[in-house]
């Protein structure tokens, strides 16, 4: 019990002094700039250092969190996750980058990676227990909402650091070097990053797999009308990219936008419209659908994590489609877009249809990592006080809204 208690004891004191230090951004051309000239030492000891800064940020505001959250069974589980996988990562931070060594802190950050698989369902399942067991009133809701942003967020930038160095420095391409040099699966990619991503591809993927979903929810589905600068195109439109993090965002979309035009149109569904423009500053994405819109009432809350619709998902099926039935899917989605500095933001007209348009910096070096700071600001968010309205309150609708959400919901999909 001694030995235990004097573990915890120095893991405080680590988390404690890590969580002094501010997380340090990167760039995708940094990203690029390294993968093409790999040192996996370089990487290592910036890791060994990088990881437990961003781990005990974020760790530190899961503890402000409220009482009765902390106490939920599954918050509790992603709480123990995060505190082994801290304590294992600066199992290195003396260890000198000796090969064995460089091996065995690979395989540590494969290992953490799948710990932390289901992170994002397990903590939206603890905000379900929480909802179940007490009442939550705004000022509750405000401090998860400002929370959840900064962990999900979190999470996403410690998963490409991991992502990163296990793809050219790990065994899943067979081979040092071939996510950079372009041999087997990883293409040209240079770890999780693509420097020739082609945009119109990606948008053609997830258009197939959401619409694949349509057809065996609808028996149909709306057709997908590609334009490039307002006019029709299928050429490639290449932009330095994390593939997966834009095809995530527009699968959502996708999906969103199709349950409305399905749900609208019973027959000859009108299509869903993608427009690239390439700018200056900006690759903009915009997908417009004619789904009958969302009413301003709804459309406010439809970032929030704590609305939703759908039904509660099982935990038997909570892997069947992401994050199905917690109502995360845009919130996440506009994570994605803005952990390079980029955004995600709908636009609607009730009674007609919904334009949700990504924004993704056209510029490498531009593209740099948001990321969560812990410090005294962050900490007043989770203090809730009861704030006075001054503007008058808005009259309440004349009717009641429909409970139903407004995008694409079936068995397999809540969001």
């Amino acid at each position: 019990m001694r030995l235990a208690g004097t573990i915890f004891t120095n893991v405080t004191k680590m988390l404690d002094f890590y969580s002094q230090f501010n997380p340090s951004p990167l760039s995708i051309k940094q990203f690029i700039d390294f993968g093409l000239n790999a040192c996996e030492r370089k990487s290592f000891l910036f890791l060994r250092k990088e990881l437990p800064v961003r781990l005990a940020n974020i760790m530190k505001e899961i503890a402000l969190l409220p009482e009765n959250l902390l106490r939920m069974p599954s918050v509790g589980l992603v709480n123990q996750w995060y505190e082994r996988s801290f304590e294992e990562i600066i199992e290195f931070e003396k260890r000198e980058p000796e090969q064995s060594v460089l091996s065995q802190f690979c395989e540590r950050l494969a290992h953490i990676r799948n710990r932390h698989a289901d992170v994002v369902q397990t903590m939206a399942q603890g905000v379900l227990e929480l909802k179940e067991s007490h009442e939550v009133d705004p000022g509750v809701e405000n401090s998860i909402q400002y929370f959840l942003d900064r962990f999900y967020m979190s999470r996403i930038s410690i998963r490409m650091l991991i992502n990163q160095h296990t793809l050219l420095f790990g065994d899943q391409l067979g081979a040092k070097q071939a996510s950079v040099n372009g041999m087997g699966s990883g293409g040209r990619h240079i770890g999780s990053i693509d420097p020739a991503c082609d945009v119109t591809a990606v948008v053609r993927d997830a258009y197939e797999n959401a619409r694949f979903l349509c057809d065996r929810y609808y028996l149909a589905s709306p057709e997908l009308e590609l334009l490039q600068n307002g006019v029709p195109s299928e050429g490639p439109m290449p932009i330095v990219y994390v593939p997966s993090h834009l095809y995530h965002m527009l699968f959502e979309l996708f999906k969103n936008a199709m349950r409305a035009v399905m749900e609208t149109y019973e027959n000859s569904p009108p299509p869903v419209t993608v427009n690239i423009v390439r700018g200056r500053e900006d690759v903009s994405l915009k997908l417009s659908d004619r789904g009958g819109g969302i009413p301003r009432s709804v459309s406010d809350l439809l970032f929030k994590y704590m609305y939703s619709t759908a039904p509660q998902p099982s935990k038997s099926d909570s892997h069947t489609v992401p994050l199905a039935g917690y109502g995360y899917g845009l919130p996440i989605s506009r994570l994605y877009a803005r952990y390079f500095h980029g955004d995600l933001v709908l636009m609607s007209c009730e009674g007609y249809g919904t334009d949700a348009i990504i924004y993704l910096k056209a510029l490498s070096n531009e593209a740099n990592e948001l990321l969560p700071i812990f410090n005294r600001t962050s900490t007043k968010f989770y203090k809730p006080a009861q704030v006075l309205g001054d503007w008058s309150a808005p009259l309440p609708p004349s009717h009641a809204h429909r409970q139903d959400k407004p995008f694409l919901s079936h068995k397999t999909n809540g969001n």
